[in-house]
C-alpha cells in the first residue's frame, strides 16, 4: 500500500516480491552470463496481477499524481491509495512489459482516501474529519449554541485551576452575589467518541457542515398520536413524509382510511444526537415568611382579634443548581442558603368572649346623655307608645340590653330607619327615626354596644330617639325599666 501525508515522505513505500531464480542457466551449448537478465515488476493491485512494468517509480508517479488533484483542497490531509498495491519484481531474461496498460489500469483502478476522524454520538456517527482538532470544535460549537461565550469562559477558566477534578469545587451561597449566575458544567446527554477511520475526502466535513449535522439529528421511527380532526395527509406533511413513505410505515393503513383520536401512526423524525446539558448555579434574595402565634383573651370578643406585634418578613439568599437541555429549563433544586435578615413573628390576639343574647331585664339608658323630651302616655290627642329622647352629647344610638336584632330597616308607618331586639327574655325594644343603623337582623348585640345614630327619619319634628318597651307582649313605660 502507498501513503502519502503532511508527515509521510513522497517516496514509494511498496511491497516488492523477488522470483529467486537460477541466474546461470545452462544448455548443451550456451552458457548465459547473469549480466543478461532484466527486472521485471509484477504489478498487483487488491490481489489481482494487473501486468508488468519495468520501473516502480511510474507508479508512485500515477499515485501522487492521483493525490495531487485531491490534496490541492487541503494541503493537510493524509491521504493514501484505497487499494493495496504490491510490486514483486524479476529477473528475467527478454523481458516484456505492459507499462501503459498497468499505469491506466491503476489511473482507473486506484481510489484515494483520506485518514479521518469519525466523530459518534452514542452509537451513531455524525460524520467524518480531518483531524482530532476539527471534530472536537464541532462539538464546541454545538455547545456553544447554548452557552454564551463569557459563561464558557469563566467554566474554562476554574476547571484549570482545578485539572485534576475536571469540576469545578463545590459551591455555597456565600461565594456568589445577589444576582451572580455560574455555569458549573457543560455537557452533552449522549456519550461522545472520536476513532480513526479513512473516506472519500469528498465526504469530510468542515466545523460548519458537523455543526449543521448535530442541530439536524438522525431519522428515528416515532409513533404519532392522532388529534381530533388530524388526516393522514396532514400528519405526513408534519414529518415531512410523503404520502407513499407514511402508507409504507403503516401497511394497514390505506390513502382514504379513517383515523381515531389517539390512534398510533408510525412515522419518521429528526431527533437530535444529542442534548446540551448545561449545569449552573444562581443566587436569588428571597423573604423568608414570618411566623404567626395566636394568643386567646376573654377580654375580645369572638370574631374579634387585634394585632400585638406586626409579622415581618426576613431575607435569605438561595443557591440554586439549575440544568437546561438545549437551552430549555428542566429543574432547579436548592443546594444552600444563608439567613441574612431574620423574621419578626406576628403576634395576634383573637377574643373568646362570647356575647350573651339573653337580656339582663335591666336596661341601659339608649342614648349619650341627652333627655326625656316626651314622656310615654297621652300627648296630642292620642298615645305615645314610648319616650323620646332629645339633646343627646352623642347622637350614637345603644342596645339597652343584651339581644338578637329581629329587624333593622325603614318602616313606612312613620317610624323611619327603626330597629326592634329581643332580648329573649320576654322583653323586646324599639328603637325609631334613625339617621343610620350599624346591625342588621340575626345578628347578637352586648347591652350598651352600638346599634346606630339618632336622626329625624319618618314622621318625627326634630333629631330624636322614639323608644318602646314590650314585655311579655305587652307595652311598658321605659322609665320603670331604665337604670
Amino acid at each position: 500500500m502507498f501513503t502519502k501525508g503532511k508527515k509521510a515522505s513522497s517516496s514509494l513505500y511498496i511491497k516488492l516480491g523477488v522470483f529467486l531464480l537460477i541466474a546461470t542457466f545452462f544448455t548443451v551449448s550456451t552458457v548465459y552470463a547473469a549480466d543478461d537478465l532484466k527486472t521485471v515488476y509484477h504489478v498487483y493491485i487488491d490481489g489481482e496481477h494487473i501486468g508488468k512494468v519495468d520501473n516502480e517509480q511510474a507508479i508512485q508517479q500515477m499515485i501522487d499524481k492521483k493525490i495531487a488533484i485531491v490534496e490541492h483542497n487541503d494541503d493537510n490531509l493524509t491521504l493514501r491509495p484505497k487499494q493495496d498495491i504490491s510490486l514483486i519484481s524479476e529477473k528475467v531474461f527478454n523481458p516484456t512489459f505492459d507499462n501503459e496498460k498497468v499505469l491506466a489500469a491503476v489511473q482507473e483502478n486506484i481510489t484515494i482516501e483520506a485518514e479521518a476522524i469519525e466523530l459518534k454520538i452514542g452509537d451513531k456517527s455524525v460524520g467524518f474529519f480531518k483531524d482530532y482538532e476539527t471534530a472536537e470544535q464541532v462539538i464546541a460549537s454545538y455547545k456553544a449554541e447554548y452557552v454564551e461565550k463569557q459563561e464558557w469562559q469563566a467554566l474554562e477558566e476554574k476547571m484549570a485551576v482545578n485539572p485534576d477534578n475536571q469540576r469545578p469545587t463545590k459551591i455555597t451561597a456565600d461565594d456568589l452575589e445577589v444576582g451572580d449566575r455560574i455555569v458549573t458544567s457543560i455537557e452533552l446527554s449522549n456519550r461522545v467518541t472520536y476513532t480513526d477511520g479513512v473516506i472519500d475526502p469528498e465526504k469530510l466535513l468542515t466545523v460548519e457542515q458537523g455543526l449543521t449535522m448535530m442541530k439536524k439529528g438522525t431519522l428515528e421511527e416515532q409513533v404519532h398520536k392522532v388529534d381530533e380532526g388530524e388526516v393522514l395527509g396532514e400528519i405526513a406533511s408534519k414529518y415531512n413524509l410523503s404520502m407513499e413513505e407514511l402508507l409504507e410505515l403503516n401497511k394497514s393503513l390505506a390513502e382514504d382510511s379513517v383515523l381515531h383520536v389517539n390512534q398510533a401512526i408510525h412515522v419518521t423524525a429528526y431527533r437530535p444526537f444529542a442534548e446540551v446539558v448545561v449545569k449552573e448555579a444562581h443566587v436569588a434574595e428571597e423573604n423568608v415568611k414570618h411566623e404567626t402565634k395566636v394568643i386567646k383573651s376573654d377580654e375580645l370578643y369572638k370574631g374579634e382579634e387585634k394585632v400585638k406585634q406586626q409579622g415581618k418578613h426576613g431575607k435569605k439568599e438561595v443557591l440554586y443548581a439549575m440544568e437546561k437541555r438545549n437551552g430549555e429549563e428542566i429543574n432547579q433544586t436548592v443546594i444552600d442558603e444563608k439567613i441574612i435578615k431574620k423574621p419578626q413573628k406576628e403576634i395576634i390576639i383573637k377574643g373568646t368572649k362570647v356575647i350573651p343574647s339573653r337580656g339582663t331585664g335591666k336596661l341601659t339608658w339608649p342614648a349619650v346623655g341627652g333627655h326625656i323630651s316626651s314622656p310615654m302616655g297621652k300627648r296630642w290627642g292620642s298615645v305615645h307608645k314610648g319616650i323620646d329622647i332629645a339633646g343627646p352629647s352623642s347622637r350614637t344610638i345603644k342596645a339597652a340590653d343584651n339581644g338578637t336584632i329581629v329587624s333593622a330597616g325603614y318602616d313606612n308607618g312613620g317610624y323611619g330607619n327603626k330597629i326592634v331586639i329581643n332580648h329573649n327574655n320576654g322583653m323586646k325594644t324599639i328603637y325609631a327615626h334613625l339617621a343610620s343603623m350599624d346591625v342588621e337582623a340575626g345578628e347578637t348585640v352586648e347591652k350598651g354596644s352600638k346599634i346606630g345614630v339618632m336622626g329625624t327619619t319618618g314622621r318625627s319634628t326634630g333629631i330624636h330617639l322614639h323608644f318602646e318597651l314590650y314585655k311579655d307582649g305587652v307595652r311598658k313605660d321605659p322609665t320603670d325599666y331604665l337604670k
